[in-house]
This record gives structure tokens, C-alpha cells and sequence, in this order.
């Protein structure tokens, strides 16, 4: 172990005076392919991502979507070098920089604190089996991003992009303008360029929001496709990690890495019999054929929507209009929000109470709630925790209340939603637009949702929901989103790799500006 880190350190020195290259707009195939020819090292490419959030994140624009960096980041890159250097390449991801979203642990010495100080002591030292993947696959953890704190379960007044440890993360598009939660950190540096990808997780929206909003692809796969271990809960039937990153390649090279059964996570049984190389798939013909449905919506960008459907028709899809079917809106948000509310408080209290001896005091949501009453002056200064409080008065997971409310809503999400829609309409995607633009953020006036996301049939239901960049009003994303049958991830994916490459990049480079008027 001593003569590996000598020769990594040696590696680190014999680059660190190297130039390094323009990284903010590379995607891994391209930074992957710079290092294989020797034109590009991990540690240059590494040390450029550092610079750029030193730039951009405190400084500068101040995004602020950064909570942490790793302090062992460099040594990793150069270890990965020496790797290369003699003849090791882990895959595509060898080298390469990534953020982690701040509920998500890693073995760094680094806190995971889901954004509250009640856990800014949490280095617990242990890898999230979805980062032990990444580190296996090469992948060099680069830090942690901000979050909504809790991951936007503390109330529903909530502010997206707001945390107590990390404070409010900014939209690179338009600064005064909210970032979408509850991977808001991890959206934000990946739109700024702070990292060749970053991983967000979702319970309903907190993937496809903030990758659309801040003009980048996001991919919530099929709830059970990857390990929920390690990572601050809210709900072991709708949690899931996923990959957020600059283009659908990305996200199946990401997925490739991440996905995979765990023996301490039951949904995940299926994992390993159902995961592939989701890069195998993608070609331009990849929407060849298929029968596309997109949900006609009060749409912020109508024109927008017009010519995503021409580009799907040219690529070879069959597109057809359907309308939406809200008359069990009222009655899946009612089964969706009590499921959430008991799983948040059964399942935080089994996250705490299995933490590293000596890392946090607090074992149950009660604490949590009692933590934050005790500095109200930090944690309930802009908005309240009327949900935490909601959640700690609900009686436990045996409750027949409970278990109704998590069949209605998979019932209502699936059976006789998602796989109602594709069956009556003979589709096998459905699509539509993802969110509205970003609002401007009002710190402790809650979120102007405008229109409302399409995010909760599919993340109910665990099913797979891909948003990629369709352009753009008055320079401010709108994303394109693609939902399909469980277990239809690579599909999914194929179909978004070739609506990308089917015509003119979408995606829009943002500028930093103060405002977007």
C-alpha cells in the first residue's frame, strides 16, 4: 500500500506543472479518449475540475453547488494513472471525475450530511455500494454536492436548492433563478462544468427536475436497478439513485458502472438479471419503429414540443398525441404522500441507528425534529418542518392505512396508469415536457412549479424517466422526457441517445448570467 501511494504521489508530481485542458463541456468518451492517447492525465483532468469550482462556486458566479470537496480526490487520479501507466484500465470511466450528491456516502473523508447540520458529523468511512461500483470501475470521487436539505422532505414550504450546511445553489443559466430539488447541487455542477458527471437521487422528480431545469440529461432508472444502501432515505419503495450527466452516452456508461443487486436491499434482487452494458444498444436508429406517445399538457413551450416530435418522427418513430388521465390525481397524490410520510420516518430511524458508533447521536425522526427546534436559528430560518412533523405523527409500516396507501399508489401509478397508457394506445414510450423553466428562487416562499412536472407516474410506480435538453426559452432549459414499462432502462435510453444525435445539439451552454428577463 505504501509503494502504491509513493508512486501515485511521484505520478502527481511528474503532471502537476502539465496545462491542463478545457474540461467543461468534454464528455467522458471524450476525456476517456484524451487520457488513452496521452494527450490528458486523471490528474490533469482532475485539477482542472478543481480550479473550475474554485472559480465558479465560492467565487466568481458563486453557484455554491458544492458542499465538499474530497481532500484525497488527487491522489486518487494519480493511483489511477499509475493504473494506466501499466496496462490497467478499469473501463470508460478510468480517471474520471465525478460528484456525489450529498446523501450519498463514500469511504472520502468527507461528512454525508443530506444538507442538515444534525448530521455534519457523518463520516462514516464507508462506500454506498453505487460508489464502490464507480470506484471499481475507475471513477474518482471528487466531492459532494449541495442538496435540497433532506432531500425536500422537511416541509412542504421548502425552498429547492436550499440546505443549511451548503446554502442555496444557484441556476448557472440564470443565477436568480432556482435550481430544482432535490439533486439541485448535482444538476447545477454538472450544467457549470464542475465535474464529467455527478449522481442525484430521486423519490419523485429530485432527478428529472434539476436536469432539466439546468439544461443536462438525468436518468432515474427502474427502482431496484440500484443499491439504496448507505444513502439518506425517504422511501425504500419510490428512493433511487441515478446518473446525472452531459448526454445519454454518459448516463448508460454511468448506469453501466452503478447498477447491480445488493444482498441488504431487497428491490434490488432482480438487479443483476436484469442490468446489461446500456451503452451496447445506442445507435442513431434507436427510435426506429417504436410508437411514441406524448402527453398533451399545458405546455410552457409548445413549439418546442412540435419539433421534438418532428425530430422523433425523422429519426423513425411513430409519434401520435394522447391526453392526460387525471381523474386519480387527487387520490394517488393523497396514497403517495401518506406512503412517503411513514417510510420517512421508519426508514431514517433505521438509517441512523446503523451509523458508525460515534459519528451521530440522533436515532429517530424525533431527534431530528427536536435538533432542529433546538437551532431554529440556522436550520428553520427561511421555512419550516411541517412535513417532518406530519411524518412522526404516522404509526409504523404494519399500519393497514399504510399498506392501502402503497397499493392504491403503485396500482394507480402502474397497472392502471403507465401500463394502461402504453396498452390502450399500443406505445411503447411515453413522452412529454419534463418541467417549465426555472423560477426565480424566493428563499422561504416555497417553489413555483410551472407547469407541474410529468415525474410522478413513473417514480410512484419505480418505472424509468430520462429528461434530456430540447431547447430552450429565453436561454432557460426545458428538458424532453421519455417514460417507460419497468425494467425498460436500456429502451429508455436508446431512444433518448438517438432523439440526441438525430439533428442540432439541444443542450445550451450556460453563461453565468445574473439574470434572464
Amino acid at each position: 500500500m505504501k509503494t502504491a501511494m509513493i508512486i501515485a504521489l511521484a505520478a502527481l508530481a511528474a503532471t502537476s506543472a502539465a496545462a491542463e485542458p478545457a474540461i467543461e463541456s468534454q464528455s467522458i468518451s471524450q476525456l476517456a479518449d484524451q487520457m488513452k492517447t496521452g494527450n490528458s492525465s486523471s490528474v490533469l483532468i482532475t485539477r482542472a475540475y478543481l480550479d473550475r469550482i474554485a472559480a465558479n462556486d465560492k467565487a466568481g458566479p458563486a453557484i455554491n453547488a458544492i458542499i465538499a470537496i474530497n481532500p484525497d480526490a488527487m491522489v486518487d487520479a494519480a493511483a489511477r494513472d499509475v493504473e494506466r501507466e501499466l496496462g490497467l484500465v478499469r473501463g470508460p470511466l478510468h480517471g474520471i471525475p465525478i460528484l456525489l450528491k450529498d446523501n450519498i456516502e463514500s469511504l472520502d473523508p468527507i461528512a454525508t450530511t443530506a444538507g442538515s447540520l444534525a448530521l455534519k458529523d457523518n463520516v462514516t468511512r464507508r462506500d454506498a455500494p453505487l460508489v464502490a461500483r464507480l470506484r471499481s470501475a475507475g471513477a474518482v470521487i471528487l466531492g459532494k454536492t449541495n442538496l435540497s436539505e433532506w432531500a425536500n422532505i422537511r416541509s412542504d414550504n421548502s425552498t429547492s436548492g436550499w440546505s443549511a450546511v451548503g446554502g442555496l445553489t444557484k441556476n448557472p443559466h440564470s443565477l436568480e433563478r432556482n435550481t430544482c430539488g432535490s439533486s439541485a447541487g448535482s444538476g447545477a455542477a454538472m450544467a457549470a462544468g464542475f465535474a464529467a458527471a455527478t449522481v442525484g437521487t430521486e423519490t419523485d422528480g429530485s432527478i428529472v427536475c434539476p436536469s432539466s431545469i439546468n439544461g443536462i440529461t438525468g436518468f432515474k432508472p427502474t427502482v431496484g436497478l440500484v443499491s439504496r444502501r448507505f444513502v439518506v432515505p425517504i422511501s425504500h419503495t419510490q428512493d433511487t439513485a441515478g446518473p446525472m450527466t452531459g448526454n445519454v452516452m454518459d448516463a448508460a456508461i454511468m448506469l453501466s458502472a452503478m447498477a447491480g443487486s445488493d444482498p441488504a436491499d431487497a428491490a434490488t434482487a432482480e438487479a443483476d438479471a436484469r442490468r446489461t452494458d446500456y451503452t451496447a444498444g445506442l445507435s442513431a436508429d434507436g427510435l426506429k419503429g417504436l410508437r411514441i406517445g406524448v402527453i398533451e399538457q399545458s405546455a410552457a413551450a409548445p413549439a418546442l414540443i412540435a419539433a421534438a416530435i418532428a425530430r422523433m418522427e425523422a429519426a423513425g418513430a411513430i409519434v401520435t398525441r394522447i391526453k392526460p388521465d387525471t381523474k386519480n390525481a387527487e387520490t394517488l397524490g393523497t396514497a403517495e404522500f401518506r406512503t412517503l410520510l411513514v417510510e420517512l420516518k421508519a426508514d431514517l430511524a433505521t438509517y441512523l441507528a446503523a451509523l458508525p458508533a460515534g459519528t451521530v447521536p440522533h436515532k429517530t425522526l424525533a431527534d431530528i425534529i427536536a435538533f432542529n427546534k433546538a437551532n431554529a436559528a440556522t436550520e428553520l430560518a427561511h421555512f419550516g418542518q411541517d412535513t417532518f412533523e406530519q411524518a412522526e405523527a404516522e404509526k409504523g409500516l404494519d399500519e393497514p392505512a399504510y399498506l392501502s396507501a402503497v397499493q392504491t399508489a403503485r396500482r394507480l401509478a402502474g397497472a392502471e396508469g403507465i401500463d394502461k397508457i402504453l396498452a390502450d394506445n399500443k406505445l411503447d414510450l411515453i413522452a412529454g415536457q419534463s418541467n417549465g423553466v426555472a423560477w426565480v428562487s424566493t428563499l422561504g416562499k416555497g417553489d413555483k412549479f410551472n407547469p407541474p412536472s410529468i415525474s410522478q407516474l413513473p417514480a410512484v410506480a419505480g418505472y424509468p424517466h430520462l429528461t434530456l435538453p430540447m431547447g430552450a426559452i429565453d436561454g432557460l432549459p426545458i428538458g424532453l422526457s421519455l417514460i417507460g414499462p419497468k425494467w425498460s432502462d436500456a429502451l429508455v435510453l436508446r431512444a433518448g441517445h438517438a432523439f440526441e444525435v438525430a439533428g442540432a445539439a439541444l443542450r445550451v451552454v450556460p453563461a453565468f448570467k445574473a439574470a434572464v428577463r
